[in-house]
């Protein structure tokens, strides 16, 4: 809000000074409002030599005195407005990372030669803000729009037929937003972490697949005799995280050594994740034009497929592509693996790690490790089945002992061990879905297979062979890699960059909540998570930019916590800082501890 000298031109041909506030309301509309009338011109000539300059200057004089005191006329009569609400300004940090991914350039791209009358861009980059400023349904987003000092010329079946659009062109987002970034934040492919999550779903069934037909309407066969899928369904029954018997999608996530995410993929929920990593990582190699990189993974994602593909290994090549770091499970691991750990000639080292002295006790070899290889490309034996040939293949295996692991393991063991003698002491209070994860612990324990009740409880006992069996090898864990150069202590460290992947996962589903999900459709779901895919690395850049001084979680309150209101016509009221806020302000050469801000410096902001 500004105030200014007026000279207003009169039907009588006089002329007449008053002092005038010129300001835009919150949609942008230039309007005025006259808050001193002054007099005629021809009267004060007769006062002044220069009356229109005396007080122009007069209201420039006022106007800085009323910015650095803010007195606003008769502000006790004031009544609340609906638009006096308070509109999110943190968000402008966002908009700023958001603009360098170069999305618009793309999306007016696919939407050139089609009949699409709405701004793509403008849907896409106000879904990002309201994921992370106030996550919500889609329509209730649409439905806070306010909260942003944004314009929005989009409806809410704009947002809908948006995520049919960006659907099909989400591998070109997510390297656009590579392209943009590799440079521009120096992002480190040197190492990748991948992972993978699930969401579930509280639905009833499972998303059917569809499958191909011929001309007549009937699924066509593929020579094997199975029916062609063309589309999977996503939204399928699998061993979700806290299981549940919903169904789920999984995610796999790869993330680069930076720690910001690269690229995911969505892939049905009763698949094993097992078979997620390769397609990811392959599309992600070409698609990006990365070097050699180590992927790092969890003991889950450790299989002979897996390790051939990542380091090029294959029956007629010994040529390293790329390298691997993975878990290793002890326990489950073969009887010469179990018998080399239980010797006892481990080294200890004192090492600093999180900034704290540790006992690093462990032991490493080179070991000729026998892949399993599945031949498909070849013909099958007599009896049907696929050709099985084995490679040996060097590893480096470590094997390290922590104290405190191995009390987690027995805290672990002797809550299963309490829920097992629970099912053993009443049986009609477990079925094979809630005696999960003790099963193994109980021996004669079988189910109805067509109920999924226990069948005998009559001879149940507890499997006292397999608690000693495990006992031997708590508190040990493995790592194995390709990289047979790496010290026991690097190996260790980059493993432990898993832990970050992790983190990444709670907080997109605390902080960013990305379920529920409130979109049926597979395209609008897949959608959902492109946005919140985008709205992830937005923040996780904006860490990089603040030199991870703080947690995703706090970056997230502050940006939510940084609000205006508004007072009298443009002029907003700021009533929230932290160190947050001042270091985003350093970063962009803004001032963003002043109380009070009128609607154009803030739209200056976040131009």
């Amino acid at each position: 809000m500004v105030m200014f000298l007026k000279v207003r031109s009169l039907a009588n041909g006089r002329k007449y000074l008053s002092y005038v506030h010129g300001y835009r309301d919150e949609y942008g509309k230039s309007k005025q409002k006259t808050i001193e009338k002054i007099g005629y011109l021809d009267v004060l000539e007769k006062e002044y030599d220069n009356p229109i300059e005396h007080f122009r200057n007069l209201a420039k004089k006022i106007e800085e005195e009323k910015m650095k005191s803010l007195v606003i006329d008769d502000i006790y009569s004031k009544k609340i407005t609906k638009n006096d609400n308070a509109k999110n300004l943190g968000y402008f940090a966002i908009k700023k990372i958001y603009n360098e991914l170069g999305l618009n350039d793309l999306l007016k791209d696919v939407t050139k030669n089609t009949k699409i009358e709405y701004d793509l861009n403008q849907i896409l980059s106000f879904l990002v803000f309201m994921r992370i400023i106030k996550p919500d349904s889609k329509r209730d987003a649409f439905l806070n729009k306010n909260l942003l000092f944004e314009k929005c010329d989009f409806s809410l079946d704009d947002i809908y037929r948006s995520l049919s659009v960006l659907c099909p062109i989400q591998e070109e987002i997510q390297k656009c937003i590579w392209n943009n970034t590799k440079n521009l934040y120096n992002r480190d492919t040197s190492i990748s972490y991948y992972d993978c999550t699930n969401y579930y779903f509280e639905i009833e069934y499972n998303d059917e697949d569809t499958y191909k037909l011929d001309e007549k309407g009937d699924p066509i066969k593929d020579k094997d005799g199975n029916y062609i899928i063309e589309s999977k369904g996503l939204r399928k029954r699998g061993p979700e995280k806290n299981k549940r018997p919903d169904p789920i999608v999984q995610m796999g996530l790869l993330m680069d050594a930076s720690e910001i995410p690269l690229t995911y993929n969505l892939f049905p929920g009763n698949e094993s994740e097992k078979k997620s990593l390769i397609p990811i990582l392959n599309r992600t190699k070409g698609d990006y034009d990365l070097g050699r990189t180590i992927v790092v993974a969890d003991r889950g994602l450790n299989t002979s497929e897996n390790i051939l593909y990542i380091s090029g290994t294959s029956l007629e090549s010994e040529k390293k592509l790329n390298g691997y770091v993975y878990g290793q499970s002890v326990r489950g691991a073969d009887e010469e693996f179990k018998k080399w750990v239980l010797e006892q000639n481990y080294i200890t080292d004192i090492v600093m790690e999180d900034d704290k002295e540790i006992k690093f006790i462990h032991k490493s070899r080179i070991y000729p490790k026998k892949m399993r290889v599945v031949r498909t490309d070849k013909e099958k034996t007599k009896s049907g089945n696929d050709k099985i040939e084995y490679i040996n293949v060097d590893q480096k295996q470590m094997v390290y002992y922590s104290q405190k692991y191995a009390n987690k393991q027995k805290r672990d063991r002797a809550k299963m061990l309490e829920k097992a003698k629970d099912l053993i002491a009443h049986p009609d209070k477990y079925n094979r879905s809630t005696s999960y994860g003790v099963a193994g612990y109980i021996n004669n324990l079988t189910f109805v297979k067509s109920t999924g009740e226990i069948a005998d409880a009559s001879n149940l006992t507890i499997n006292t062979s397999r608690i000693e069996e495990e006992e031997k090898y708590d508190g040990y864990y493995s790592i194995v890699t390709s990289e047979e150069h790496l010290s026991d202590l690097e190996i260790r460290k980059i493993y432990r960059g898993l832990a970050k992947i992790e983190e990444t996962f709670k907080v997109t589903k605390s902080g960013l909540e990305n379920r529920p999900v409130f979109v049926k459709l597979k395209d609008h779901i897949e959608s959902h998570f492109l946005i919140c895919f985008i709205s992830l690395v937005i923040v996780r850049l904006l860490e990089k930019k603040l030199e991870n001084k703080y947690s995703f979680n706090k970056i997230l309150q502050t940006i939510r916590s940084y609000t205006s209101s508004a007072l009298e016509h443009d002029i907003y009221h700021q009533t929230f800082t932290n160190d947050v806020i001042q270091d985003i302000g350093n970063i962009y050469n803004i001032d963003l501890q002043r109380k009070y801000m009128t609607l154009s410096e803030i739209r200056k902001i976040l131009k």
